[in-house]
């Protein structure tokens, strides 16, 4: 199943292991993908003699993995092909102490101290690309603590699961027969649910206060400039984020970087952590800053985790997010035919009518992938016409099953109390409002900036952006603010990275004439 290149790259991967591990295998003979699971696994254990399998004959398909012959806690129903495959190499070196997802002591701590026993069970398309994140997290979260157990499900070998439990989004994660989670998520954003659900035990706070010469809040493009510019000067500085790279890992195909013809969300998030590395900035992920107060010119930050730091220059890179409709109906039904992302979500909905709500270039484009599995797609705009660029326009006309409203106001979801089953669309020239039968609807209203915990201490416009003038200053001094938490306009990559690469250079420029440091 491996070809020869692939288990050479594993041979390697898997040359540190110290532990034995076994993939515990019990499968009905019968099963018709029994094969190919059993060539997977035997494939992947000949790269290294620290890895074997054991078969048991059993009703369905799946495997734990044993380490020294104990249970780690970690499960797959399915065959860990496509974007999962990563997940199964992580959960080996995880078990063994390895991998660059490993998070730091702070992390790590909170995570241990998650009141337990906690199942998880987390339903995947192999298709998704924001799946991996969701597997691999909580993979890793039945490593830190030992009351965690967590089962990945391949949703297309257990599709009466998705039908009981009217899944029509991925990674769909239950926490003891509870819907817990739907969509992307990072480390940090799912401790929190959990700690929300279960309850900490007790930790130790510690009083130390890490000093930085600035502290840049957020991950992706623009904050790994403004981090890397900063650093360049000398300063000591701290990145704090949920995970380096930010929304870029959300977009599958780049090509308007410039100088770069055409490249990955994902790609492009690995470098940028890749060059981060390169300068001794300290990166503290899987967290997100939670309270910022000023007393003088130091700023004091507490941390998710309870750290808290102080900096004399902080800069805002926290980017932003998908908006939703915020219309009654949508939250419960997340998951449920309310989706965000067509290229995770979008199979579950092939042979059906779907709608699209928004008409700039990332709703059109989701029409346009859309329409080549769905039957219908209606696409609502809220304008009189669409915003998209005229290329993508022109091929969304040429699509014979996709239908345009204009001048569409959606104004609820509706369902039967297992899914989705209508949206109601108000009119916006008449005022008549209709009910629309769909099967499923993929919101692309643009986004939302990621401000709240600064709200309180900054200028924001009506729509949450931080009030910036040219340098990326904003209203409190030695407070900066960079990208698409931001007023500049145009929420490109390029732009982002320019303005962390300005925010950086103000904020040394203030240093050095006294009103920062």
């Amino acid at each position: 199943m491996l070809d020869t290149t692939l288990k050479e790259q594993l041979k390697g991967i898997f040359a540190p292991l110290s532990g034995n591990y076994t993939f515990d295998i019990s499968v009905a003979p019968e099963h018709p993908h029994r094969a190919e699971l059993l060539n997977l696994l035997t494939d992947v254990a000949d790269c290294s003699p620290h890895l074997s399998l054991q078969e048991t004959a059993g009703e369905t398909l799946r495997f734990t993995i044993l380490k020294e012959g104990q249970p780690t806690g970690i499960t797959f129903r399915g065959i860990p092909n496509g974007h999962e495959f990563s997940s199964l190499l992580l959960a080996i070196l995880n078990l063994d102490g390895q991998g660059k997802n490993f998070p730091d002591e702070a992390v790590a701590r909170r995570a241990a101290s998650l009141r337990g026993p906690i199942h998880l069970t987390t339903y995947v398309s192999l298709t998704c690309t924001n799946c991996p994140d969701v597997v691999q997290a909580f993979n890793l979260l039945t490593i830190l603590n030992p009351s965690v157990t967590h089962e990945m499900v391949d949703g297309a070998l257990f599709q009466e699961e998705i039908d009981t439990l009217h899944i029509q989004g991925v990674p769909s994660v239950y926490a003891d027969g509870q819907l817990l989670h739907v969509g992307r998520g990072e480390l940090g954003e799912l401790f929190a649910k959990l700690e929300e659900r279960y309850g900490m035990e007790p930790q130790v706070v510690s009083d130390e206060v890490k000093e930085y010469d600035v502290i840049v809040a957020g991950g992706g493009p623009t904050g790994a400039a403004a981090a890397i510019y900063s650093a360049r000067k000398g300063l000591r500085v701290a990145v704090v984020a949920e995970r380096i790279g930010g929304q870029v890992k959300e977009t599958v195909g780049i090509e308007n970087l410039i100088s770069v013809p055409e490249t990955t969300g994902t790609a492009l998030a690995d470098n940028l952590k890749a060059h981060l590395s390169r300068y001794p900035i300290q990166l503290l992920e899987q967290r997100r800053i939670e309270q910022v107060t000023v007393a003088g010119k130091e700023k004091f930050l507490t941390t998710s985790v309870g750290e808290r730091l102080s900096t004399p220059a902080l800069i805002i890179a926290t980017g932003a997010s998908w908006r939703k409709l915020g219309v009654p109906g949508e939250t419960e039904y997340i998951g449920r035919g309310v989706a965000f992302c067509p290229h995770c979500d979008g199979p579950f909905y092939q042979g059906k009518h779907v709608a699209v709500v928004g008409g700039g270039n990332s709703g059109v484009e989701a029409a346009i992938d859309l329409a080549g599995i769905c039957s219908r797609v209606t696409l609502f705009e809220f304008s009189e016409k669409l915003k998209a660029d005229r290329v993508l326009q022109e091929k969304l006309a040429s699509l014979p099953n996709v239908e345009v409203i204009a001048s569409s106001q959606t104004t609820e979801v509706i369902g039967d109390g297992t899914k989705l089953t209508a949206l109601r669309i108000k009119d916006r020239n008449s005022g008549a409002e209709r009910l629309v039968s769909l099967d499923g609807v993929f919101v692309q209203i643009g986004l939302t900036a990621n401000s709240q915990p600064f709200k309180e201490l900054v200028e924001t416009n009506r729509m949450g952006e931080i009030v910036t003038d040219t340098h990326c200053r904003t209203s409190v001094p030695g407070i900066y603010a960079a990208g698409d938490v931001s007023t500049v306009p145009y929420k490109q990559i390029i732009i982002a990275m320019g303005e962390g690469a300005k925010a950086a250079l103000s904020a040394f420029d203030d240093r050095i004439r006294g009103t920062v440091a």
